[in-house]
């Protein structure tokens, strides 16, 4: 039998920022990770349990000009 799913409370985003997570062999992961800090600020990444590496990235001021 399934289990029932938790209730999650509805995500937030900041304007700019991307949360990432990378599921890949840890080789494939710090490629994708030096790519995207080549580009943008990013956070440090973060293992998990799970396998994931997750970080933020600064994709600059996403405002429409006036």
């Amino acid at each position: 039998m399934a289990r029932e799913r938790r209730r999650r409370e509805k995500l937030t985003f900041l304007p700019g920022i991307a949360d990432i997570r990378i599921g890949a062999d840890e080789a494939t992961t710090r490629i994708v990770v030096e790519a995207l800090a080549a580009a943008f600020n990013t956070t440090a990444p973060s293992g998990a349990d799970s396998g994931y590496t997750y970080l933020r990235l600064d994709a600059g001021c996403t405002d429409p000009d006036d």
